[in-house]
């Protein structure tokens, strides 16, 4: 057991699997009290039960279920020191912007845009209280750079929440609050295994743009995620935080 987020109050959402479930057991491992946001009643009852944390089943882009969430953090725990805002929506249909449908872009940027939106302005409201606080915005690497493969919905959306979280970063600074957006690389969960499973040449030439010849482990994403939440971020704000295994840095990847 360590001590890094000791007595802290952290709020994740995408909580039951993939990345937020390995940083909810980081941040347990580090002393914190976790709440978990999604939208998986089952999947959430499991895990409270299993790790001892509060779950709560929430619609992210619904704003009194995301109110909700962060108001039962604080009425559980007296705070809220840390949001690792963690719901990133892709689909299938999401490709060229000549053929992806305008549902499907909302549906996106529903999803991975204004659910960060209202996760931001909830977690803002009780940390200005105590003049403290970091939240962590789950970006992607295409918000630096073009996708192997288009998902024109996807990358316009992470675009979006890493400007947003620039500016919010900027905006309460001085209020104690960073504000970092966490560009990730391709990540092995069960939504990047969906689609190896459906579309195993797109999966191929995303890989082959990865310097390190692999996707990322949800716990090695979870440790990026444990060092913007703990105070050995503390000088670190408004930031693109890169854990991408190389891409954003090769002009071409070795063979």
């Amino acid at each position: 057991m360590g001590t890094r987020l000791q007595g802290r109050v952290a709020v994740i959402t995408g909580g039951c699997n993939g990345i937020g479930l390995a940083t909810a057991k980081k941040f347990l491992d580090e002393g914190a009290k976790v709440v978990v946001g999604d939208a998986n009643a089952e999947a959430g009852a499991a895990i409270a039960e299993e790790l001892g944390v509060t779950f709560v089943a929430v619609d992210v882009t619904d704003t009194d279920q995301v109110e909700a969430l962060f108001r039962t953090a604080f009425d559980t725990h007296g705070s809220v020191d840390i949001a690792f805002n963690n719901v990133e929506v892709s689909s299938l249909e999401d490709e060229s912007i000549l053929t992806t449908g305008l549902d499907t872009w909302r549906d996106v940027h529903e999803a991975s845009l204004t659910s960060v939106y209202l996760c931001c302005r909830a977690a803002l409201r009780y940390m200005l209280e105590h003049k403290h606080g970091s939240i962590i915005n789950a970006a992607s690497i295409v918000a630096v750079m073009g996708s192997a493969t288009s998902q024109i919905s996807y990358a316009a959306a992470a675009g979006g929440v890493l400007s947003m979280s620039r500016e919010l970063g900027v905006q309460f600074a001085r209020d104690g609050i960073r504000v970092n957006a966490l560009c990730h690389g391709p990540v092995s969960t069960p939504l990047s295994q969906e689609l190896v499973d459906s579309d195993p040449q797109t999966a191929e030439r995303r890989l082959e743009r990865i310097p390190m010849g692999r996707f990322a482990e949800p716990q090695e994403i979870a440790n990026a995620v444990l060092f913007l939440a703990s105070d050995e971020s503390s000088f670190i704000t408004a930031s693109q935080f890169l854990v991408d295994g190389g891409i954003s840095g090769a002009y071409v990847t070795p063979v």
